[in-house]
């Protein structure tokens, strides 16, 4: 059991972007195409092959502000960079635009690219030594202790929207379930997901908004490591505080910022992409259904077709040298092009062919930097899938497939909705939630008796000392249920 934050101290998550009217070409300075913009957002894929067809494996573009990169788009190209660190580093500080003061304190970059006291910032012995603690910390976790969580937010979720027979799922289940289940991880308040998944999705987008989320996301963490030094307990905040490595609080605070925010973003994205595909694809769906493939194996074909970031900011020469045919100059700024390195001809020459179970997509990295949470997130994936499955065997899409659109950021490429129908049904409680709700209601009457307590000693003539009044708290469960009921 987590402690809640003092009600009256708790962060408010930022509002949402504003509209601008400003125009953005899709081509900046020097004719390079930008990566953000109206068009490179309608469609990301088209645009990686564009510039593979102008620029070969390695292409200049432009980011936010009209600041220069490569966007690495070759599958052999992106392997080079991501498992040659003394020449592609991760040291954001080697960026010459960082260098030369051309990155303003507003830029929607900085919450990805500005540099942190963090493994992914890191190489050599420095980066072992984070690193290391953020393995251990999240190889704590079981597989079937993972799935119990998933089990108990899935069912939770499925069974606000199971009485009535349709339901969205995206906003309604794929856009919580990981945060859900990394709050538990973390040792953060169950109430918190909610309010961390727009906060997180907003930062990730790069929208004028992002450093006010990317504030939001760290005085949450700031306030669980504060209550964990003094409340230890079975999560990677305590495991983190507690390693041999002796991390500070600050290291602490940024490695869960990155945990939280890169599981969410990744684990939302195949949530939704592989919910597509079994909804929609009848090859998919028989084969789930006749046992030739395990869902394990399907997703690895999601991971290649539909990767959960569509690119990685990203490497930063230390030297000048050569990639892909082109000329790297020190202190330049390289982008891991994921999605268009998956899609490689060189490697993909014919992209109808089945890849189940073929795991060496670039969706997770490769290298020093490989990701260290990829199976966490593939887990949280699967279960959530299998479960929704179980409990809802009859979901079908509801709307035709050629309705379904997406919206995209220099980062990944998101599914906008999921609208599902289904026979409807009542979802008995898992009792994971229903041992929660008990425990909120002691924690209730508890605060009632200790403020009746301090009212009757108010009252008497001799004032006495009265115990601190716990925090009440509103539930998460009425906090995410009043946002679907908007």
């Amino acid at each position: 059991m987590t402690t809640p934050f003092p009600d009256d101290a708790a962060p408010v998550p930022p509002p949402g972007c504003p509209a601008h009217g400003r125009v953005i070409e899709p081509t900046g300075p020097g004719g390079l195409r930008r990566l953000y913009g109206p068009e490179a957002e309608a469609d990301p894929a088209g645009l990686y092959e564009k510039l593979r067809a102008e620029h070969g494996d390695v292409a200049p573009v432009l980011l936010h502000g009209d600041q220069r990169a490569w966007l690495i788009l070759g599958h052999t190209a992106n392997i080079t960079a991501m498992r040659t660190p003394s020449l592609f580093s991760r040291d954001s500080r080697l960026w010459s635009a960082f260098r030369n003061d051309e990155v303003p304190a507003d830029s929607p970059l900085l919450p990805v690219v500005a540099w942190q006291p963090i493994c992914v910032f890191a190489d050599g012995e420095e980066h072992r030594r984070l690193r290391n603690a953020v393995l251990d910390g999240l190889n704590g976790f079981d597989r079937r202790g993972i799935r119990r969580h998933v089990r108990r937010f899935t069912t939770d979720l499925v069974q606000v929207v199971g009485p009535t027979g349709k339901a969205e799922l995206i906003t309604q289940f794929a856009e919580h379930l990981p945060m859900l289940v990394m709050t538990k991880l973390i040792g953060m308040p169950d109430e918190y997901g909610p309010q961390l998944v727009d906060a997180a999705r907003d930062l990730m987008k790069g929208t004028e908004t992002a450093i006010a989320s990317n504030e939001y996301v760290v005085t949450s963490l700031r306030r669980t490591i504060a209550i964990k030094h003094d409340a230890p307990g079975d999560d990677l905040t305590t495991r983190l505080l507690a390693h041999p490595a002796e991390l500070t609080d600050d290291e602490v605070m940024e490695h869960l910022r990155v945990v939280l925010l890169a599981a969410n973003e990744s684990t939302v994205n195949l949530i939704a992409d592989s919910l597509k595909m079994v909804l929609t694809d009848p090859r998919f769906r028989a084969h789930l259904s006749g046992g030739q493939m395990t869902l394990g194996e399907a997703l690895d074909q999601v991971l290649w077709d539909s990767p959960p970031m569509s690119l990685v900011a990203g490497r930063w020469a230390t030297t000048d040298t050569e990639l892909g045919g082109q000329q790297i100059r020190a202190g330049d700024l390289l982008l891991l092009g994921l999605a268009a390195g998956n899609v490689d001809p060189v490697v993909r020459p014919d992209l109808a062919t089945p890849l189940y179970g073929n795991r060496s997509h670039l969706s997770f990295g490769a290298g020093p930097h490989e990701c260290p949470g990829q199976d966490i997130g593939r887990h949280v994936a699967e279960a959530g899938i299998d479960i929704l499955l179980t409990l809802l065997p009859d979901v079908r899409l509801a709307v035709p497939e050629e309705e379904l659109t997406w919206s995209s950021a220099w980062i990944s490429r998101h599914l906008t909705a999921l609208p599902v129908e289904f026979t409807p049904q009542e979802i008995e409680p898992d009792p994971e939630s229903v041992a929660e709700a008990e425990r909120a209601k002691e924690e209730r009457e508890l605060a009632v008796r200790a403020l009746e307590a301090a009212q009757r000693a108010a009252a008497a003539p001799e004032p006495a000392p009265t115990a601190a009044l716990p925090a009440q708290r509103r539930s998460w469960w009425d906090t995410l249920t009043g946002l679907f009921r908007r």
